[in-house]
């Protein structure tokens, strides 16, 4: 079987479950993918910018603009993965109460420095910050993690003491503890997508990559990885 070896950018949130998504992949359809994963916006701008990929793989809004702008091709997007938003704090550090929305309100107030992603998720934290009045009071206390620097690392180098990020982005980050996910009530989810390059010469087979990520036998991995099947 000829071996396409398809090109690809995804934000970092993704990076995981893609790298073992791409192997079974390339087992079942001979095609072999290389994902490059950076920071979402960073990922974006590349795009944009008219850099050549296969496959992009994004937060669907994103996947939206790029398609808006001709940088996609017209009816390839798909939604292949959601994510939900985790807390974490150093390890042998005191667990707090992530039970309640209010007892998040209070962990938030309480700590001494506090970090969200630059993604999708870092802007909707934001807007509740700012729904609970208390963006101001902590703004001191904020810690931006550099587009494609996982908050995880921060918090387990001790910078940061409370880290909101993917659970996805925080299961395998040594030094931390994962104090579990978000309340219901404020869960943040994140719905990841991808399309097809509007250059690809390779079309069919990125196509087809998108068809197995959307598949069902792509559901462990993704469960694996701490998200969740569309």
């Amino acid at each position: 079987m000829t071996t396409l070896a398809l090109r690809g950018i995804s934000s970092m949130a993704t990076r995981q479950v893609l790298a073992d998504l791409v192997a079974g992949f390339a087992q079942q359809s001979g095609h072999s993918a290389a994902i490059e994963s950076v920071g979402g916006v960073d990922a974006a701008k590349r795009v944009a910018a008219g850099e050549a990929f296969d496959v992009v793989i994004l937060a669907s809004d994103a996947i939206d603009k790029l398609l808006a702008v001709g940088h996609l091709l017209p009816g390839s997007k798909v939604d292949w993965v959601h994510s939900g938003v985790a807390v974490a704090v150093p390890a042998g550090a005191q667990r707090p109460d992530m039970s309640t929305e209010d007892a998040v309100r209070q962990a938030v107030l309480a700590a001494r420095s506090i970090s969200v992603s630059t993604g999708p998720s870092g802007v909707a934290l934001a807007k509740l910050f700012e729904r609970w009045g208390i963006a101001d009071q902590i703004a001191p206390r904020m810690v931006q993690a550099p587009p494609g620097v996982p908050v995880g690392s921060l918090v387990a180098k001790g910078e940061v003491a409370l880290g909101f990020q993917q659970l996805s982005e925080l299961l395998h980050v040594q030094g931390i503890t994962i104090v579990g996910p978000l309340p219901p009530a404020i869960q943040i989810t994140t719905t990841f997508s991808a399309g097809v390059s509007a250059h690809t010469q390779q079309a069919d087979a990125a196509r087809a990559l998108l068809a197995y990520l959307t598949s069902p036998q792509a559901a462990e991995a993704k469960r694996k990885q701490g998200m969740e099947p569309v």
